[in-house]
């Protein structure tokens, strides 16, 4: 069942409920979609005749779907189609420094999915899937690479998850001292975390007469959250237009 309420927000379910600290969960689909957005890698949680797996992999999202891909050979894709998964994101966004230990923390986004999962076989829909994950890290580069052929495509797997069980979680506001503590004499304060792109490294093989394309430079010196967020929302507008 789709757990999708007036489709601004996701009801809780007994797995997604949050018991702990239960102000920093986020069902809105705003909140959701945003922290999947801004990532480009998933850990995604299964079990093989009793033995727990987690698998990271590149993932991306199309409206209340998850993506992700690999070789039709790898244990966690023959495993995982039409089986219960748990599919997790995560950004460390700072290091909190507290007065006291128990307090100290960390800043952070995430995002608990849970579902059954299924594998993608129309040929057709891998390829478009391909490029929309193509699309989803660096807009308009199909249109100036050679595309997936049919033997790459049956080659690799593309497995789907819709959101449907789903919460997120975010700790953020910084130091949360006990208030006798505001008078220790210790620093305090939020180391904060960010994952910047550095400058490309072109390939030693490239023709000197091709630029850098746009859809690379938007990245240089940028957080690679941001960029991807943007990129998705660029994404979202133009399937939307």
């Amino acid at each position: 069942m789709n757990s999708i309420d007036n489709g601004q927000s996701y009801r809780p379910s007994a797995r997604t409920r949050v018991r702990r600290v239960p102000q920093r969960a986020r069902y809105d689909r705003a909140a959701v979609h945003a922290i999947l957005d801004a990532s480009l890698l998933c850990h995604v949680g299964y079990v093989v005749n009793g033995q727990p797996f987690v698998t990271p992999t590149a993932f991306w999202r199309e409206g209340d779907t998850v993506f992700w891909h690999g070789s039709a050979a790898s244990r966690m894709i023959e495993s995982v189609d039409g089986a219960e998964v748990c599919v997790t994101v995560s950004h460390l966004d700072g290091l909190v420094l507290a007065r006291s230990a128990f307090h100290h923390s960390v800043e952070y986004r995430s995002v608990m999915m849970f579902g059954r999962a299924r594998v993608v076989a129309d040929l057709a829909e891998k390829r478009r899937a391909a490029a929309a994950f193509i699309d989803r890290l660096y807009p308009g580069r199909n249109a100036g690479i050679r595309a997936a052929s049919d033997n790459e495509l049956k080659a690799t797997t593309f497995v789907a998850l819709d959101i449907n069980e789903v919460v997120a979680k975010v700790r953020a506001g910084g130091v949360k001292d006990d208030l006798p503590d505001y008078f220790l004499p210790a620093w305090a304060g939020v180391i904060p975390f960010t994952t910047v792109a550095g400058a490309p490294i072109p390939d030693g093989c490239l023709r000197p007469q091709i630029q850098l394309p746009e859809h690379v430079g938007d990245y240089v010196g940028q957080r690679v959250d941001a960029v991807l967020l943007d990129n998705a929302v660029h994404l979202h507008e133009r399937g939307s237009s």
